[in-house]
């Protein structure tokens, strides 16, 4: 992983202040990358010994391409999860406004400075959640787009768009990571009450989740893959949020969907072969490593 790290070069990691951010941070330098942080807050520093670097924090608004290009400024690549991260915490238009200004800036800057990769965080939103109206099948898959159904999701695939557009004119790869919903320990204490007692509740994307360390092993394969043009990836966890089994859901909440898989046992909804296939992803994190079945806590 150090000549991975030691051949791609120091990575420009935007949103480091962020969930996802902090998690990649750690991975990143877990793995022997120097790592460039940038957010509009103070990054902490991860607790700890690593074989990476963190070579500096910046505060930047990456809207503005003067201040993109002075931070992106002697990178390889860049791990771009900077962004207004979910639909409903800003009024819609600004939510639309500020994250493809935000992404155009980025991309733009780095193909101006030559960057080697560009890895960034579309979502699972593009495939059509909240699914109030049925997915046209189960698992969902890659082809199951594009289904915006808010201005956050509209976003993305503008991005997505526009990153098929700088890598065909740069020839950069881009690689698009559509993340589930991301979760760790403390949410998974919370399933029993706030998931379990209603299939109904968490159907709006399938059930589906991503623990926030294999969302950091994500970014980092994308960075290592042999990876041409652009391309979209879901990554999420290998089970759903559900004690169910997974065809028990979609009988239950989707009936008459029609289902691709056998779906053995508690398989995933938001399908991951692509990424599994591309990427070497495979997910290392799932909530029945902190719960039992019963919801009894299996770790503190």
């Amino acid at each position: 992983m150090v000549n991975a790290a030691s051949h791609i070069g120091p990575v420009v990691l935007t949103g480091a202040a962020g969930r996802a951010g902090r998690a990649a941070l750690r991975h990143l330098l877990e793995h022997g990358y120097e790592v460039i942080a940038v957010d509009t807050r103070p990054t902490p520093r991860p607790e700890g010994e690593f074989p990476g670097t963190l070579n500096d924090a910046f505060q930047a608004d990456l809207s503005d391409l003067g201040q993109t290009l002075e931070v992106m400024h002697g990178a390889g690549s860049v791990v771009h999860l900077a962004n207004i991260p979910a639909p409903g915490l800003q009024a819609p238009h600004h939510t639309f406004v500020q994250n493809v200004t935000m992404n155009h800036s980025v991309f733009t800057a780095a193909t101006m400075l030559g960057l080697q990769r560009v890895v960034w965080a579309s979502s699972e939103t593009t495939l059509g959640l909240p699914f109030d109206v049925p997915p046209q099948y189960a698992p969902v898959d890659e082809a199951h787009y594009p289904h915006p159904e808010s201005s956050y999701a509209l976003s993305k695939v503008v991005t997505e768009t526009m990153a098929g557009d700088f890598a065909r004119r740069s020839g950069i790869p881009f690689v698009a990571l559509r993340f589930s919903n991301i979760l760790g320990p403390d949410e998974y204490r919370r399933f029993p009450e706030l998931a379990w007692p209603d299939p109904h509740a968490r159907k709006w994307n399938l059930w589906g989740y991503i623990d926030e360390r294999d969302a950091a092993l994500a970014c980092r394969l994308a960075l290592e893959a042999p990876r041409t043009g652009t391309s979209s990836f879901i990554i999420a966890a290998a089970d759903t949020v559900m004690p169910l089994p997974s065809r028990t859901l979609m009988e239950q909440v989707f009936p008459g969907v029609p289902l691709r898989d056998p779906l053995d046992g508690f398989q995933t909804l938001l399908s991951i072969d692509a990424a599994r296939q591309h990427l070497g992803f495979e997910p290392q994190h799932r909530w029945r490593d902190t719960l039992g079945e019963d919801g009894t806590t299996l770790d503190v």
